[in-house]
């Protein structure tokens, strides 16, 4: 049954929050068994340091084993001076203490195990008529090496699922490539545009039909919160959790502006180290930029397209979702989540077969520590993050521009 704590208005306090962590862990019934607890990495605020503080005091000492793992998907794992910063004290030689500290490793197929299949006639279903392919649901294998599943990460607005969090820690958190692809292309079918902040989507019933494969109990505390504080919390089931927090992040982290602008200046925090992540600038404010206008995504700390694809992104570029659904037999063959990336940093567009000419709706410029050149050649633009001063552009801030600080986790919408 899922237990909520948030206030209509500001932050809950510390107190208030230790307290229902405490109690709803003290519910869990895991006294004897193996606990794993799935966390997000560094590129979510989420404060990891307090929920291990609660996890360990709680229960630590009555299971029989607890350790924590990284819901990473295709995110690079993290080594012993990121995990230590992440959960706030030593990570070493892959523990802390009596636990450990595990990355998700998805494209390690021995670290993987099949637990089913979704036959195309029910994805039809699940997808209202998108995809009708047959999906194999693979998973992290040390799952079952535990006795109960406990997800701890926040719900934000997101680009390809509606809102994060829930089983998505699982799908595609932990879980092997074939689920990650289809399910970021089919958010690329649907558009960052129509999805992100759009509550249960087709993404979200597709995540929830493979955790339904996941023959484990299974908890969550889901957080809504941004860098200076928590405004809710959600325990109960993964869905449960998630439908409390998703309401309450679309109450917290959806801006309405009331109309559009011809520039918006996306100023990335630090935690977006590569524009595979840092292309949330863009996501969270496509919405409200105007038919032609521009979006500019400044992060002079940004050297790298990403960790993980950069090689990929680097062939196919940055396009609309029609440049390559028209194009479908030279592209099927690259990783679904590579062009689904592609498209959602790209926009709203299309793209005319006959001419070979692209027309997306908006611009989108890189002022970042990413080459003129190589801007130009994966089809983004290209700004000198010198020639910007955020805190003057904030100043002349008027109707026809936005500067967005700490983008990346609240969505703008017009209305």
């Amino acid at each position: 049954m899922e237990k909520q704590l948030f206030r209509a208005e500001g932050y809950l306090d510390q107190q208030d929050i230790t307290d229902f962590l405490v109690e709803g862990l003290q519910s869990l019934e895991v006294d004897g068994k193996r606990v794993l607890v799935l966390v997000p990495d560094g590129t979510r605020t989420m404060p990891v340091p307090m929920v291990f503080d609660q996890v360990t005091q709680t229960v630590g000492t009555s299971v029989a084993e607890l350790d924590f793992m990284v819901a990473l998907g295709t995110h690079p794992p993290m080594d012993e001076t990121q995990l230590s910063a992440l959960f706030g004290r030593a990570v070493t030689d892959g523990r802390i203490g009596a636990c450990r500290i595990i990355n998700h490793t998805w494209d390690d197929p021995d670290s993987l195990a099949t637990i089913g299949l979704i036959p195309g006639d029910e994805m039809r279903q699940l997808t209202k008529g998108k995809l009708d392919l047959n999906l194999l649901v693979k998973i992290n294998r040390r799952i079952f090496d535990y006795d109960h599943l406990l997800i701890c990460g926040p719900v934000f607005p997101h680009e390809v699922v509606g809102f994060s969090g829930g089983n998505k820690y699982f799908f595609p958190g932990i879980s092997g490539p074939e689920i990650i692809n289809f399910t970021h292309w089919l958010g690329a079918i649907l558009t960052n545009y129509a999805v992100i902040g759009s509550g249960y989507t087709s993404v979200r019933a597709v995540i929830d039909r493979a955790a339904e494969m996941i023959e484990k109990p299974k908890s969550c505390f889901a957080f809504v919160l941004d860098e200076k504080g928590v405004f809710g919390i959600f325990s109960g089931s993964p869905e449960e959790a998630w439908e409390g927090a998703s309401a309450l992040s679309a109450s917290r982290h959806i801006i309405t502006t009331g109309r559009t602008y011809e520039k918006v200046l996306s100023i990335m925090p630090p935690m977006y180290d590569d524009l595979w992540v840092g292309g949330k600038g863009m996501y969270k404010v496509e919405r409200v930029v105007a038919d032609g206008g521009e979006v500019i995504i400044f992060a002079p700390h940004i050297h790298t397209i990403s960790h993980t694809h950069g090689d990929m992104l680097r062939e196919v570029g940055y396009h609309v979702s029609d440049y390559f659904q028209k194009q479908w037999e030279d592209f099927k063959h690259y990783p679904w989540n590579v062009l689904a990336h592609s498209t959602h940093v790209k926009g709203l567009g299309r793209y005319d077969a006959q001419t070979g000419i692209e027309y997306p709706r908006i611009n989108v410029t890189l002022a970042t520590g990413i080459p003129k050149e190589v801007c130009r050649a994966i089809n983004l633009g290209y700004r000198d993050p010198a020639s910007i001063d955020p805190d003057a552009w904030e100043a002349r801030e008027d109707d026809s521009l936005l500067v967005v600080q700490n983008a990346g986790e609240q969505l703008y919408r017009v209305q």
